[in-house]
């Protein structure tokens, strides 16, 4: 297990762990000792080893970066201001809870809030009903979706006429 794992390829800093550390392949514990002569150069490896560290640690911030990049390409910064409408995501189970629905039918958002004033830079309070009252009225601003009103959605109520028959 331990021969596999030093030997083993993570794509983060692109060599197995033992050659990264050490500078050298890991051998298989059965051939431990050379043919030949020993000497000590502890200096040596050590500026080896410390090079392999800067190494492994430049790789892992090229990684880093490149994680970072993707996950901020989909991100996106969400303001409020005071007196815009927005819905209040729902978790999973509080759909199922609260309306009995699961799956495809349950609610992910509710409602239709009014932001009555910005609490910090990322939270809001705004205005809960009576039925809510055991939720907390300051929330982060990725449990809200703006509300974005289009008055061609809005039907008009036509007269109805009625016969006398």
């Amino acid at each position: 297990m331990e021969f596999a794992y030093n030997n083993s390829y993570p794509s983060s800093i692109g060599v197995s762990s033992f050659d990264a550390l050490y500078g050298k392949q890991c051998r298989i514990p059965l051939y431990w000792d050379e043919v030949g002569e020993h000497r000590l150069e502890v200096s040596e490896d050590v500026e080896q080893t410390n090079k392999q560290v800067e190494l492994i640690r430049e790789s892992l911030k090229a990684a880093q970066d490149r994680q970072k990049s993707y996950a901020d390409n989909r991100r996106k910064d969400l303001q409020f201001e005071v007196d815009d409408w927005v819905f209040l995501k729902l978790s999973p189970w509080k759909g199922v809870v609260r309306f009995k629905k699961r799956g495809k039918l349950s609610p992910r958002y509710i409602g239709l809030y009014e932001i009555l004033e910005r609490v910090g830079p990322v939270s809001n309070r705004f205005a809960l009903p009576s039925d809510l009252f055991r939720l907390h009225d300051v929330v982060h601003v990725s449990m809200l979706r703006k509300y974005i009103s289009d008055p061609s959605y809005v039907l008009e109520e036509q007269p109805i006429e009625l016969k006398d028959d």
